[in-house]
């Protein structure tokens, strides 16, 4: 489902993605709160939602179609904006991409959100890690993730630890010589030991324990 308050941005999203084989484009809404009630009727497996909307904004309809079941989300904004970043996160959305993305990356995107894995653009993952260590980082915050990590197997720790560098399953299956079904055995166990919601927080996790350092 695309939404977007622009008619021509909206339609031009859903024209590009709708040549795609392996995407449908099931709706279109010019708002959030339009978003929310399609989501409820259509059930869309994702959601491409701009940020800034009238009557209910992007991040306000994501928490409300998360918290409800109703898909999965990715916000796309023309504003390169921390503020949007970190709400946007918070409220659940599963990946958050800039309008001026690549078509190809952002079909890519698509594609890999509905598979289950969380993304951010290339250009803020940086700042999105820095900046919410930073502002959930504290002495016995640091100790209770640290200790978390006995959850897990010593082939868990590494996996986690290539997670949290940003690579994805099948890097992850070459760097350790493993099958890519395997790798994504291994992260889904760490995401379920650790209670994480997605490769997001599992990045964000692995620098709150002491796995990597800003800057590595």
């Amino acid at each position: 489902m695309v939404v977007d308050d622009q008619r021509l941005v909206r339609s031009g999203f859903a024209m590009m993605l709708s040549v795609e084989d392996d995407i449908e484009i099931v709706g279109e809404a010019a708002d959030g709160a339009e978003s929310v009630e399609m989501a409820r009727k259509l059930r869309p497996d994702l959601v491409l939602m701009d940020v800034q909307m009238p009557v209910l904004d992007g991040i306000a309809a994501t928490e409300q179609i998360v918290a409800e079941g109703l898909g999965q989300v990715v916000l796309l904004t023309t504003f390169d904006r921390d503020d949007y970043l970190f709400d946007g996160l918070q409220a659940g959305a599963s990946g958050f991409l800039l309008k001026n993305t690549d078509p190809d990356d952002l079909v890519e995107a698509i594609r890999s959100v509905g598979l289950g894995h969380a993304l951010l653009a290339p250009e803020v993952t940086r700042r999105v890690i820095e900046r919410m260590t930073a502002a959930g980082s504290s002495a016995d915050s640091g100790r209770a993730q640290a200790g978390a990590l006995d959850r897990l197997t010593p082939r868990e720790r590494e996996v986690l630890e290539l997670v949290g560098r940003g690579l994805s399953n099948g890097e992850i299956a070459g760097k350790l010589f493993l099958g890519e079904a395997t790798v994504k055995t291994h992260v889904s166990s760490c995401l379920s030991k650790l209670h994480l919601r997605d490769r997001v927080q599992a990045v964000v996790f692995a620098y709150e324990a002491g796995l990597l350092r800003p800057g590595d």
